[in-house]
């Protein structure tokens, strides 16, 4: 019998409504952008950083019985199950070739978001890209205060920047002087990007403020090849703690150019990034018996909150170490994005960027020591409690806040 028209047009629908109940075919997957540096002096860290994000990818594409954003389902529901799908591009620590290939993955790429940088003067211009082209960046690592006063609309951080660390740092010798230690002097020890330049003003500002005397204040210039008139200086000033600001081969450098020299500080207080890093401790560990680091993270919290060593777990299986400061940020940094994305039901920048900003996270829902996730207009999470941490018999361990630690500090780190 002849199928005319209109009953052909009737079939159509019908086969359409069918298809309406199940998709035809998988949804796309939504590509994030992933900028670190992959090669050059901080390789390792973008080995890294690259794992973390895997991880965090996994947790998301996969279904897991974690208590964090997106792990309960196998993709993101809202998007048809669509999968995470990560393109890593290799900054090489120069700010330009960060914007160039920020643009790169925005225009031939087409990403959905950007995460990223690890160096805070990246940082600075891949989210000044993103921003003219409307695409969200989320700041997993980069802790200098000027990234979020820049008045960007698309610039998102859930972690802590250097104003909350050093507070926390303050804070710490604050209690330390009420129990009877003796601390009169800070040393200041920063490189001369954004990052280091950025973390001494505040040092310097709080110093002023609570009645702690600079005796040294010290600034180099990174990947210096030598340190070791800078070393020199710290051991002649010999001030009660020696707060440094360095990547990884500066803070390889400094330790190894100040046992050269003989010169012990009695404490050291760091602004993690290169003291934080395996590859250190790896090298000069047995130097830095007692080192103090702020962090965004403590493994020794995992009893109170599960997820923790599950997370972790999985990271090491693809890293062959523990999560750190720097990784467990990246790993939050992409389900912070993720959940936005979800929840915006679309890969449009405005969405995402609208969906970001009503972000309500609850502490219990990260891996991290925080009362949640919130940003302020300014893109900037102010939820995001940080701890201290000690490097004690080959492992760090949570000291301060009081409420959070895992054992008293030593104190002194030598003495």
């Amino acid at each position: 019998m002849a199928i005319n028209r209109r009953q052909a047009l009737l079939g159509a629908a019908a086969l359409g409504a069918v298809g309406a109940a199940r998709p035809a075919f998988a949804a796309d997957d939504v590509v994030i952008g992933c900028v670190y540096p992959m090669s050059g002096s901080n390789a390792q860290t973008g080995v890294d950083a690259r794992n973390a994000l895997e991880t965090a990818a996994s947790i998301v594409n996969d279904k897991h019985d974690l208590d964090l954003l997106c792990a309960k389902t196998a993709g993101l529901d809202k998007l048809g199950g669509a999968k995470i799908k990560l393109v890593f591009a290799d900054h090489q620590a120069d700010p330009q070739k960060g914007r160039a290939e920020a643009e790169r993955l925005i225009t031939q790429e087409k990403v959905a978001a950007i995460v990223g940088t690890y160096h805070s003067s990246v940082a600075a211009t891949v989210s000044a890209s993103c921003e003219r082209y409307g695409v969200p960046f989320v700041a997993a690592d980069s802790s200098s205060p000027s990234l979020h006063k820049r008045n960007l609309k698309y610039f998102f951080r859930p972690a802590a920047h250097d104003e909350f660390f050093t507070a926390a740092m303050f804070d710490f010798l604050d209690e330390k002087r009420k129990g009877g230690a003796r601390i009169e002097t800070i040393a200041l020890f920063f490189e001369d990007t954004i990052f280091g330049t950025d973390s001494s003003n505040v040092q310097r500002k709080l110093a002023a403020e609570r009645g702690y005397k600079i005796a040294a204040d010290v600034k180099y210039r990174a990947n210096s090849p030598s340190l070791t008139s800078e070393a020199q200086q710290l051991k002649s000033a010999d001030a009660d703690v020696l707060m440094p600001s360095s990547y990884t081969n500066d803070a390889l450098l400094l330790v190894k150019t100040m046992t050269e020299l003989g010169y012990k500080p009695k404490n050291m207080i760091a602004q993690a990034a290169g003291f934080a890093e395996k590859p250190v401790y790896d090298a000069v560990g047995d130097k830095l018996e007692g080192l103090i680091s702020r962090a965004s993270f403590a493994l020794d919290l995992a009893p109170k909150r599960p997820s923790i060593a599950a997370v972790n777990d999985m990271y090491k299986a693809r890293s062959q170490r523990d999560l750190n400061d720097n990784t467990s940020r990246e790993v939050m940094a992409l389900l912070v994005l993720a959940d936005a994305i979800n929840r915006a039901a679309s890969t449009d920048g405005a969405k995402i960027r609208d969906a970001l900003a009503a972000t309500k996270i609850a502490g219990d829902q990260t891996i991290m020591p925080w009362r949640g996730v919130e940003f302020g207009a300014d893109g900037q999470n102010n939820l995001c409690d940080p701890v201290l941490i000690q490097y004690l018999g080959g492992k760090f361990v949570t000291i301060f806040p009081t409420a959070l630690a895992a054992q008293p500090a030593k104190w002194p780190m030598n003495g």
